[in-house]
């Protein structure tokens, strides 16, 4: 579908953007590819991994700003929305902001895909959406919302949306085994409470995620990948077995347990070989058979949460995907 073809990712500078860009380039071979994001620095430093590579090409431009959105989105076919205020003390403390990114910014993008003719769009959800517990889950389920009514709002042009959920990226900026590495030397980790568990997936396996949303979607579907769990206790063993773990409390806005797929949502969640799938609860999406193909209708008090998984990642896998991205971990 991808082939041959232009393509945006908003945000694509970040961690999701690293994998999806050379990923893309690999198997699509795309005739255009656009990096969409604000900060010049990343764009700089990403554009020397790419050299003289025509297909890739870089545009400074922030979701805030329709009209920048409309020129960068010219002649544009697939986009990938991966812009997001996403730390969640950040989100707290900085509320409007927050809002006018994730919400506004996921109505600027809607809008000006409609306008300029996109055909289809995959916006990046997280586990937060799903009953949320902070500002930042909050504003991300809204924008899930958004681009799931962006089907009926688009009406015949066309443009089709959809989502894709995941939870705690292994590795990346900001998550908790980058940060448990760079505290091995002191010799303690802070541990937020014992009882913690976190969903395990990889960029790749996002990456997959999306690529599957763009050829499956018939618009407004949620995609969520079944990946394994892990206890907090045991990702501090894996990485850092020699240091020891410190109770400090929870943070404010942060769960127990990750969770993907909310017992509201069972009556419209079908499941299939290697993820679940949430159909759009407006217009009866729900009963298109075209949206469920080949799915199974999960059980009515259904959940999808990192504690209730059926699926658990060891100590001793965690240890050696370690070893072997030691060197790129926390650098995307």
């Amino acid at each position: 579908m991808l082939k041959n073809s232009s393509v945006l990712i908003t945000g694509g500078t970040g961690s999701f953007g690293s994998s999806f860009v050379p990923m893309t380039l690999k198997k699509y071979n795309p005739r255009r590819l656009v990096i969409y994001s604000r900060d010049e620095i990343k764009q700089w430093e990403m554009a020397k991994l790419y050299g003289d590579d025509e297909r890739v090409r870089f545009f400074i431009g922030d979701v805030r700003d329709k009209d920048r959105l409309a020129r960068a989105l010219h002649s544009i076919d697939y986009v990938v929305h991966a812009a997001a205020t996403k730390i969640v003390p950040t989100a707290e403390y900085n509320p409007f902001e927050c809002v006018k990114t994730n919400i506004n910014g996921a109505m600027n993008l809607i809008d000006a895909c409609i306008d300029q003719g996109v055909k289809r769009v995959v916006a990046l959800s997280t586990d937060k959406a799903s009953s949320p517990a902070n500002l930042y889950g909050a504003t991300k389920l809204v924008s899930d919302k958004l681009f799931i009514a962006g089907n009926s709002y688009s009406g015949d042009t066309g443009t089709r949306f959809s989502v894709v959920r995941y939870g705690n990226v292994m590795g990346s900026r900001g998550s908790v085994i980058p940060f448990f590495l760079s505290l091995m030397k002191k010799g303690e980790l802070p541990i937020t409470d014992e009882r913690m568990t976190r969903f395990m997936i990889t960029l790749e396996e996002g990456v997959d995620l999306v690529w599957r949303a763009f050829e499956d979607a018939v618009g407004g579907e949620t995609y969520v990948k079944k990946i394994p769990s892990m206890n907090i206790m045991d990702i501090a063993k894996a990485v850092a077995p020699e240091a020891k773990q410190k109770v400090i409390g929870i943070r404010p806005g942060e769960k127990l347990h990750e969770q993907m797929i909310a017992r509201e949502d069972a009556p419209y969640t079908y499941e299939y070989d290697d993820y679940f799938k949430i159909l759009p609860t407006i217009h009866n999406w729900s009963l298109d058979p075209a949206r469920i193909s080949n799915g199974r209708r999960v059980d009515s008090e259904f959940t999808y949460s990192s504690d209730n998984n059926s699926e658990w990642m060891s100590v001793e896998v965690l240890r050696k995907w370690v070893a072997a991205n030691r060197t790129k971990i926390g650098k995307v």
